[in-house]
């Protein structure tokens, strides 16, 4: 039997205080942005988002300008219909690869998402990696959370303008820089970077480059939290995947409560506390603004910043760690836990067995590509010798990063033989039309359609080969 699904909190602290005030009956479905102040925090979550962040930043600003073999490591070309994937090439037929990665992309999100919650928004989502790069930045320019409440609550002066200018400045440089490297992926990265300061782009290069710096920046810098709760749908839909035995970020109620603070040497039993010193750093440190211990909250993004601010406190006052954690719903309530469910299993058997597909149809995939079609003109015709001829036209790709000479020949009918050229050379990508004919003698016709292999194969390397099977029509003699 399916296990129950996590029921998720929506706290609206707007509506909750509308609601207390009886000011209004009408719940808001926006409400206006109050900036967080997020700090700074240290531990072991906060290290691993620091390997994770560097390590996608570099391959995300570096992919683009390694060459192997003098064709870029990823370049998507869409002007030539070619897609450079770590030296393979792909081509428009090639779309049914594309959708089975995507496909098996969106299985292994729900796989880890039954598993670990919202492990993708905590540590490698984009917004999440960008927004820590601009916090980070936000830190060393302003100060820490204290000191840049109360910049921001100063009067100005030209300290605070020069402070927002640096910050803004650098935001922008790294906007920039993410800009002009996505268009990089589609723009020859190396020709971009000289024609852009050369003024010698296109429009849509200098539109593209714009665009992504304004969404960098404005996703980034200014809307944060934003993002999450009210433009990305995963936050709206993930309660769907988590049950009793997902791992997420949790307080642990029984053994925080009551709350309340005390002096470190106090003796918590006598004065009838739990654990929770009830400082608010785990609401301080929460890049979404919430406090964990309202429960499982849609606007968590499992990032652990909480986890290692409640760790630290519980070193202080030499309480075991864990209060705040990664656990599960029946590891709170004292029932046992299992990792492995049948949704977990399901959607591990399926993504496996995607990926095995996925696998074994890029080892089997054909450096060339062959289709036959035959002329709808006419069916068949005679020809001065007495011989029937059918017309087709032969499609041949070369899949391959060279240029190729290739043969082309038909089989599976006596006396058949191919009439125009039978000898191509394609460029590496090349795709040609070739009109064909290919004539019999009507005494080989065992009936009046009749199959044929049409098969191609290089002249210089014979492991090169593609067929495709078609049909020569005519009237056999009696």
């Amino acid at each position: 039997m399916m296990s129950r699904q996590i029921p998720v909190k929506d706290i609206d602290p707007a509506t909750d205080a509308a609601s207390d005030n009886k000011k209004s009956d009408n719940v808001e479905l926006y409400a206006s942005r109050k900036k967080i102040y997020v700090k700074a925090v240290t531990g072991l979550y906060q290290r691993i988002r620091f390997f994770s962040l560097w390590a996608l930043m570099g391959m995300y600003f570096l992919f683009c300008w390694i060459h192997i073999g003098g064709e870029p490591l990823i370049y998507f070309d869409l002007p030539g219909r070619e897609f450079h994937l770590f030296g393979t090439t792909f081509f428009p037929r090639d779309f049914i690869l594309l959708s089975g990665m995507l496909i098996i992309a969106a299985f292994g999100l729900f796989f880890i998402t039954t598993l670990f919650g919202r492990v993708w928004c905590g540590y490698t989502c984009p917004q999440t990696v960008w927004t820590f790069i601009f916090m980070w930045v936000e830190e060393k320019v302003e100060g820490s959370r204290n000191k840049r409440i109360k910049l921001d609550q100063a009067p100005g002066s030209t300290a605070k303008s020069t402070k927002k200018v640096i910050k803004h400045a650098l935001w922008l440089g790294i906007a920039f820089a993410t800009g002009l490297t996505f268009v990089g992926y589609f723009y020859p990265v190396r020709e971009l970077a000289v024609d852009l300061f050369t003024l010698q782009a296109n429009g849509w290069a200098y539109f593209w480059v714009f665009f992504f710096t304004v969404a960098t920046y404005t996703n980034a810098g200014w809307m944060r939290e934003q993002v999450c709760l009210y433009m990305c749908p995963y936050a709206r839909f993930q309660s769907v995947m988590f049950d009793e035995d997902t791992r997420v970020v949790s307080y642990d109620f029984n053994r925080g409560e009551p709350r309340g603070g005390r002096r470190k040497d106090a003796d918590k039993t006598a004065l009838g506390l739990g654990d929770c010193i009830d400082c608010g750093q785990c609401v301080q440190v929460c890049p979404t603004g919430i406090d964990i211990r309202d429960g499982l909250q849609y606007e968590c993004i499992n990032c652990a910043l909480c986890i290692d601010a409640c760790d630290e406190i519980m070193d202080r006052m030499n309480y075991p760690r864990g209060l705040i954690r990664y656990t599960t719903e029946h590891t709170l309530e004292g029932k046992p836990s299992k990792l492995l469910r049948p949704r977990t299993i399901g959607y591990g058997v399926a993504l496996a067995l995607m990926i095995g597909a996925l696998v074994f149809t890029l080892l089997t995939r054909s450096p060339l590509e062959l289709e036959v079609l035959r002329d709808r003109g006419a069916l068949y015709q005679m020809n001065n010798r007495g011989l029937i001829e059918n017309s087709y036209t032969v499609k041949i790709q070369n899949k391959t990063e060279v240029p190729q000479t290739l043969t082309l020949s038909v089989i599976g009918l006596d006396t058949a033989r191919i009439l125009t050229d039978t000898r191509v050379r394609l460029d590496a990508g090349e795709n040609l039309a070739l009109p064909t004919v290919v004539e019999a003698s009507p005494d080989a016709l065992p009936g009046t359609h009749n199959d044929i292999v049409f098969v191609v194969s290089g002249a210089e390397d014979s492991d090169l080969r593609a067929e495709t099977e078609s049909r020569f029509l005519g009237a056999r003699r009696r």
